[in-house]
């Protein structure tokens, strides 16, 4: 199941350019990316915990390895006293090079570490736990990680329709 925000992570992620990763996306294990929530993550009595929430590397993050700039991880979050224990389960990854893009989806086990190197984020005043975007934090692979590059059904449809009409310019090619 597609989720609206990978529909707009698709999207932007064609239009904008990105480094080339090839045919395979490889992270080993215990690497570690920096990473912030899409939306506001607001964990209290009565919600201790939310599944499916959406994640996204931080430009320029200070984690070990990075992943391309248009890549979203889903996981979820639960609270655990003063902290948010946050653990992931899927990852999708779009690398756009002019007119063609490459995906990259698959499983993802890892688990989020504050600043102070612990298990969990210390996000908590009182009686709610609250993330932001903006309030990053490291998310440590359990296991290494290889994708292979899937079919782009898209980058195929272009590519049918340069061929077709050689002469026009292609606008999702920025030609």
């Amino acid at each position: 199941m597609i989720k609206t925000p990978t529909l707009l992570l698709m999207a932007t992620a064609l239009a904008l350019p990105s480094l080339a990763m090839g045919d395979t996306l490889e992270l080993p294990a215990d690497a570690q990316v920096e990473m912030e929530v899409v939306d506001d993550l607001v964990l209290d009595a009565q919600t201790p915990r939310r599944d499916d929430i959406v994640l996204r590397p931080v430009d320029s993050g200070t984690g070990s390895h990075r992943l391309p700039d248009y890549c979203v991880v889903t996981g979820d979050a639960q609270r655990d006293g003063d902290r948010i224990r946050l653990t992931t389960h899927s990852l999708t990854c779009i690398e756009a090079e002019g007119g063609d893009s490459e995906i990259y989806s698959g499983e993802l086990t890892a688990g989020a570490y504050g600043s102070d190197g612990h298990f969990g984020i210390a996000a908590c005043d009182d009686d709610q736990c609250r993330l932001a975007p903006g309030d990053s934090f490291l998310l440590t692979l359990t296991s290494p990680i290889r994708i292979e590059q899937q079919a782009n059904p898209s980058a195929q449809l272009n590519a049918e329709r340069r061929e077709a009409n050689p002469g026009q310019v292609d606008d999702a090619a920025g030609e």
